[in-house]
């Protein structure tokens, strides 16, 4: 039998940017992101266990209600729960709570990945580590003119000032929507992804990371239209 694929969830109360972002209503879904993104891993028969680490008590008050075998309700310590926590701090809190087998650390701020696009990253990121990858994370191609103050860090000028946009080699954004490992390399690396991940591209809609207020409306609308569905 593979080791375990263990999802974890953090959501952290009092979001700055946009108010109540996990629980508050989103389109039909009354519990909003957190509702979503439960049904979703839960869905997913690839997963064995989800770890939900909050120190918000309506996440916790509606996520009891489910009753769920495989749900694995955590209450934070403030002290990891704050605006200034940093990722590092939350990758050793992962590895305590999930000591053993293969973290899949997720966000509710991705609602268009669903039980099957998880199975297929998870199923990517099994070849992966046959083929000598160490870790997987989802990114979002970009294939633009990119530039710092310095120039274009994707294509030289010298050779073309302004190529088709199909020739630009993709430069890969990390959506934050699934990071997948091991445990060893929580406690070797330090991190939620090793020193060779496999980037497994997303399609821009599907990996849509709830941020900003606007990306919340952006989403909603999404879903109304059916562009994109949970």
């Amino acid at each position: 039998m593979p080791d375990p694929i263990t999802a974890f969830l953090p959501c952290r109360k009092g979001s700055e940017r946009v108010p109540r972002k996990n629980i508050r209503p989103f389109g039909p879904f009354e519990h909003g992101l957190v509702e979503i993104k439960l049904e979703q891993l839960l869905a997913c028969p690839d997963i064995d266990e989800i770890v939900l680490s909050t120190n918000d008590e309506e996440i916790l008050d509606y996520a009891e209600e489910l009753n769920a075998a495989n749900l694995r309700l955590h209450r934070r310590a403030e002290h990891l729960a704050s605006s200034t926590t940093s990722t590092d701090a939350l990758v050793a809190h992962a590895t305590d709570l999930i000591p053993s087998g293969h973290i899949l650390w997720t966000h509710v701020t991705s609602p268009f990945v669903s039980a099957a696009l998880y199975g297929e990253i998870i199923s990517a990121y099994r070849e992966a580590l046959s083929e000598g990858f160490d870790s997987l994370m989802t990114t979002t191609p970009l294939q633009a003119f990119l530039w710092t103050d310095a120039g274009p860090v994707n294509y030289d000028r010298r050779v073309e000032k302004w190529p088709r946009t199909q020739t630009l080699v993709p430069v890969h954004e990390v959506n934050s929507a699934v990071f997948l490992a091991p445990t060893e390399v929580y406690r070797k690396q330090g991190d939620r992804i090793g020193t060779h991940p496999r980037l497994h591209p997303l399609d821009r809609l599907v990996a849509l990371d709830i941020d900003w207020e606007e990306d919340f409306v952006i989403a909603e609308q999404l879903l109304s239209k059916d562009l994109a569905s949970t």
